[in-house]
């Protein structure tokens, strides 16, 4: 029974200290990539934590479970756990567990639904706005320009990808920039940026109340903005990745006093414009390495009294 409570604990510490931790980390801005990592890393120990508090739970509260966990296992193993006794409790903490999973996965699915179904919607208002061609295919061309008095340019995924680009923005974008804004957007594409924010946001959604969740979301939607523009920024120059973002939201607000929804974006080109020095490659790989070691924490937790057993 100890098992499972150090587990829960450890996965409850994690998600109130980890978000403190990481809001204190200056590097995360300059480092967006080993950022994301970390914040991975982080969630996958907490969830970790919480499944495997769960099984041990179950072990403790009902025969069959145990069976299954623990066939394979000698006596001396199974003792080292002092599954006895303690019944009644378990079961209440592993059913409450359990209906917690259930509903991350049915927050996931629902997430996932209606990111397809507005998918869906922008396609079809694309083929309105931009009907095929006699004999052209669907998602023939990765890029597509409408008509539109608004510089506005998206990525939409989906089996073919394409990078859909109004005349406004067309009209305003320099030089290279429309090649820095493509970069960027496909930065996101090539890291499949749509399926951490869909994560996160089905994790924040299910559980608000999680600190380490509801920072989670927000920091996949600011950091991933800040890997695609180190993606562009490497190809075509910050200056150019920078002044494609000005020209795209300057009739916005954007740089204005008042806040707007899209109030990192000055933040976002005053990275480009100032940017601060890499880390070097040896802590980035100490920082990568670090992280990766965090969801062994439980894991260690939970078979080293066993494998301590076996000796």
């Amino acid at each position: 029974m100890w098992v499972s409570l150090a587990l829960l604990l450890i996965g409850a510490l994690a998600a109130v200290v980890a978000p403190r931790l990481m809001a204190r980390a200056e590097w995360a801005e300059r480092e967006p990539v080993v950022a994301l990592w970390v914040w991975q890393c982080v969630v996958a120990a907490v969830l970790l934590s919480f499944a495997l508090s769960m099984t041990f739970s179950a072990a403790v509260a009902w025969q069959a479970v145990r069976g299954h966990v623990f066939a394979p296992a000698p006596h001396a193993v199974v003792d080292a756990y002092a599954l006895a006794g303690h019944g009644p409790w378990s079961a209440v903490m592993a059913v409450l567990l359990a209906l917690g999973g259930v509903w991350t996965a049915a927050m996931l699915a629902r997430v996932i639904h209606r990111a397809q179904l507005r998918r869906r919607q922008r396609r079809a208002e694309l083929l309105v706005r931009a009907p095929l061609m006699p004999g052209e295919e669907p998602g023939g061309g990765r890029l597509v320009v409408l008509e539109g008095e608004r510089p506005d340019a998206w990525w939409l995924p989906g089996a073919a990808p394409q990078l859909v680009i109004t005349t406004a923005a067309l009209g305003r974008l320099k030089g290279r920039q429309l090649d820095a804004v493509l970069a960027h957007e496909q930065g996101h594409a090539q890291a499949r940026h749509d399926w951490l924010l869909n994560c996160s946001e089905a994790l924040a959604s299910g559980f608000p109340q999680v600190p380490v969740f509801a920072a989670f979301r927000n920091e996949m939607h600011r950091l991933v903005e800040l890997a695609a523009d180190d993606v562009a920024s490497r190809r075509f120059g910050r200056l150019t990745i920078a002044l494609a973002l000005v020209e795209l939201n300057e009739d916005r607000g954007v740089f204005g006093p008042c806040p707007t929804a899209d109030a990192e974006l000055p933040q976002r080109v005053n990275r480009l414009l100032a940017p601060a020095g890499r880390l070097t490659a040896g802590r980035r790989l100490r920082l990568t390495a670090a992280a990766a070691l965090v969801p062994v924490v439980p894991l260690l937790v939970a078979f080293v009294p066993g494998l301590s057993a076996l000796k």
